[in-house]
């Protein structure tokens, strides 16, 4: 199945895709320094949620989807070099609504746990 939304993601930030299929995807976050909080490489949770959000709209996989609304919870500090895997399944659908539930786990360890509302206009939201 081919990527149809989000073509131009910078995998480096925001995780690649590395399963797709009807209303799932997973998506792959190598950290880094970059995006180190802290001396202690503690990452910030923005490239956690980033990664969430990419994997979501995947999961819906409509070429102009948008977040509206996300409720999430980091369950466990992710650290530089830390490799999470984000797996995401629709679990309804309302006309031009989806909701996605994202799980995100390094290793058998949860870090992230969130319920995101997208939007899938027919033209780019920027097009309005």
């Amino acid at each position: 199945m081919e990527l149809r939304t989000h073509k131009n993601i910078d995998p480096t930030l925001s995780g690649r895709v590395i399963e797709l299929r009807p209303d799932y995807a997973k998506v792959a976050l190598q950290t880094s320094q970059i995006m180190a909080a802290d001396e202690r490489g503690l990452v910030h949770g923005g490239f956690t949620f980033s990664a969430a959000d990419f994997a979501a709209m995947a999961a819906v996989n409509e070429p102009y989807v948008v977040l509206s609304s996300a409720e999430v919870r980091f369950t466990a500090p992710v650290q530089v070099g830390d490799n999470v895997v984000f797996e995401a399944q629709v679990v309804q659908k309302e006309g031009k609504k989806a909701f996605i539930d994202v799980v995100g786990r390094v290793e058998d360890q949860k870090v992230f746990a969130g319920s995101f509302v997208t939007f899938i206009p027919q033209t780019h939201i920027l097009d309005r």
